[in-house]
């Protein structure tokens, strides 16, 4: 079945998109959890809708301005929780809602046609094209470079910053270079699962990986392949099922993690039983 989809370039197009979002959203989504910045990263996601619009509305790919919109965002957030006193929470869900509203007030004012935004929102994998494709291996590619590069640096920054501070690591710069790469992620990835569900491919796959390893290298690695299965899966189920590409997914790094969550629990319990059965045998 697989071969006989080959043959068709939307199918490749889909295959490549999966293979080059796994990679970027392993990484990044690394950064994500072991940062703890689940919600900062749902506040650039729903952000990066004021982008779509504005690009709607101008005449543009809406992918190029939604880039622009979200790096922007991030770097507001960063910098109005960092250098004012709004708290983080209250400046993601300001600039949250402010994108929102952007996108909803220019798309309505788009002269013509209005355009679908379910592919936005929900994502389609299977519509992705050549372009989207190209722009996700550069992503993919300045990604492996820049954690290759800084990979020390990055990991003092994730699990520690007083400390790295003390070693006089630049730490705004890094956040900054680093919540800029968060939401070129989201945007080019928001064809494969949607602006709604894109949060789930940064979080998902790498949850599952923490459960069995607290390695950075090695949940990258983890998440990187769990990724790729859980993207390969749901466009199987979406294949098979007819339904959206997105949604099955999600669905899929879902069932995924409660499949590695039951594992956990049982390898613990194990665990636990080895030990008391060796304290007895001890006393």
């Amino acid at each position: 079945m697989v071969i006989e989809l080959l043959q068709y370039n939307f199918v490749v197009n889909a295959l490549l998109a999966a293979f080059f979002a796994s990679i970027s959203c392993g990484i990044i989504g690394t950064y994500i959890v072991t940062r703890r910045m689940v919600f900062l990263s749902g506040g650039i996601t729903h952000a990066s809708f004021g982008g779509i619009g504005i690009g709607y509305f101008l005449g543009f790919n809406p992918i190029f301005s939604a880039a622009i919109f979200s790096i922007l965002s991030a770097l507001g957030i960063e910098f109005l929780s960092k250098q004012t006193e709004v708290r983080e929470d209250s400046a993601i869900g300001i600039l949250w809602s402010f994108g929102m509203a952007i996108g909803i007030i220019f798309i309505t004012i788009t002269p013509g046609y209005v355009p679908n935004l379910m592919t936005y929102l929900f994502g389609s994998i299977l519509t992705v094209s050549k372009l989207d494709v190209w722009l996700m291996f550069g992503l993919s590619l300045l990604i492996i470079l820049i954690f290759s590069a800084f990979y020390r640096l990055i990991l003092f920054v994730s699990y520690d910053q007083e400390f790295a501070r003390t070693h006089k690591i630049a730490v705004n710069l890094v956040n900054y270079l680093l919540i800029s790469l968060v939401a070129l992620t989201i945007v080019l990835n928001i064809k494969v699962v949607g602006i709604i569900m894109v949060i789930s491919l940064l979080t998902i796959p790498q949850s599952i990986a923490n459960l069995f390893t607290r390695n950075f290298r090695n949940i990258i690695i983890a998440s990187v392949v769990l990724s790729f299965v859980g993207v390969f899966t749901g466009l199987i189920f979406s294949y098979k099922l007819n339904i959206p590409s997105g949604a099955s997914i999600i669905f899929s790094l879902v069932i995924y993690f409660v499949f590695a969550k039951l594992i956990h629990l049982l390898i613990n319990k194990l665990s636990i039983r080895r030990k008391t059965k060796n304290f007895e045998l001890i006393k």
